[in-house]
């Protein structure tokens, strides 16, 4: 890096940061906790258009849509953000990295035109992949799509749809051609959740939440403008939807889980222990702590390689399940090591943040979601196929095996 770069890129930092202290909003974390859904919305929706305001909101967009920052700007942003530990955007996390990256790839120009602009208003999408018989393998999932003139009619479920109740459209996977194999008669569509038909049911977690919901599909009527790609084709778009979930998202959650999370634990261990002394007095808790401040180092450094390498169009096939499967393994861990440190009275802890991440630290409620993190996007069985398969070149698994 040139002198003239390092310069613009101080300059930068000292410009979020700036930013940070005036914008980030103080004591949000209390105010969070046990907020309604109206003031989560509320408060997702005035977050996200500060930001936007910045030009921080969606600055892995091309340049034309609002976006165009450079990632070294970009690995910057999002360190100064987690270390103000500004909220997450929870709500519109699936529009501005799912729904965006897909409408990229394969979106036509007035498909683009009609959702970027309304993303950045504030529009709020759900993905609508996974089905009670088909999550880690999706291709064998069974909503049916049958064309009806200018229309589709679409019957079926789908589960697991993270904010689903919150959502405007949906990222919709359907069986077109049921004697096609698996993967080549599914198509791909963009579902308004207002349409008559879709019921939308909150799932109650282990947590207290309502993270998850059910969606139930009974001849919802699709417009064939919204099909996204060409009919039967939607398993490759698909996989654009999965790469950004397992993939460019994971810059910013890594370096949450490396400042603020990693802060948390800190803090919980500095404050536990017998007879008033630290669990930091422990050389064991040091020791650990040591381990996972080097993994999360580890995280952090791949996460901003890939980025890197997918701006230059060198990205590998497997990296993506790489950083996904390392990011939802150490979430797990650093979670875990946070309930156990935190004792008793940190499994009487009930209600965390809405506005945050999986590293509230409130441990026990963190430790349980964090294995939400190993199932969505591809299990990490899943993601270790792909790594072997796509990545190591071996032999692929034998069916039904």
């Amino acid at each position: 890096m040139g002198a003239e770069t390092s310069t613009a890129l101080a300059d930068f930092r000292a410009s979020v940061r700036d930013w940070c202290r005036t914008h980030v909003p103080t004591e949000w974390r209390t105010a969070q906790t046990g907020a309604t859904d109206a003031e989560f919305v509320d408060f997702q929706q005035t977050w996200f258009q500060e930001l936007r305001t910045a030009g921080y909101a969606v600055p892995h967009w091309p340049r034309e849509y609002g976006g165009g920052m450079p990632i070294p700007e970009q690995i910057v942003l999002y360190q100064e953000l987690a270390a103000h530990d500004a909220p997450r955007l929870v709500l519109a996390f699936v529009a501005i990295h799912h729904a965006a990256a897909t409408l990229l790839a394969g979106g036509t120009a007035e498909q683009r035109q009609r959702h970027l602009p309304a993303i950045l208003d504030g529009e709020l999408w759900v993905q609508g992949f996974s089905e009670p018989g088909a999550g880690s393998d999706l291709a064998a999932l069974r909503t049916a799509a049958r064309r009806d003139g200018d229309d589709y009619l679409v019957t079926g479920q789908k589960v697991w749809a993270s904010g689903a109740q919150y959502a405007d459209w949906c990222l919709l996977l359907a069986r077109t051609d049921p004697e096609a194999p698996k993967r080549k008669g599914i198509s791909y569509f963009l579902m308004d959740m207002r349409s008559p038909g879709v019921d939308v049911r909150p799932i109650r977690q282990a947590t207290g939440e309502s993270h998850f919901c059910e969606i139930f599909l009974d001849d919802v009527r699709i417009p064939a403008a919204n099909l996204l790609g060409a009919e039967n084709r939607g398993w490759q778009l698909a996989q654009q939807t999965l790469g950004a979930e397992r993939g460019l998202t994971m810059l910013e959650l890594a370096e949450r889980l490396g400042n603020a999370g990693f802060g948390w634990l800190v803090e919980e261990c500095r404050k536990s222990g017998a007879l008033g002394r630290s669990a930091l007095d422990d050389p064991r808790t040091t020791d650990r702590l040591a381990r996972l401040e080097t993994e999360l180092t580890g995280l952090r450094a791949l996460c901003r390689d890939l980025v890197e390498r997918h701006d230059a169009g060198t990205v590998g096939p497997a990296d993506a399940s790489i950083v996904k499967l390392y990011y939802s393994e150490l979430l797990q861990r650093m979670t875990d090591f946070g309930a156990e440190i935190s004792g008793l009275p940190g499994q009487t802890v009930l209600r965390k943040p809405m506005s945050g991440g999986w590293e509230s630290g409130a441990w026990i409620l963190d430790f349980v979601g964090s294995w939400e993190w190993t199932i969505p996007g591809g299990s990490s069985e899943i993601q270790r196929t792909i790594i072997g398969e796509r990545g190591l070149g071996l032999p692929r698994e034998p069916a039904g095996a």
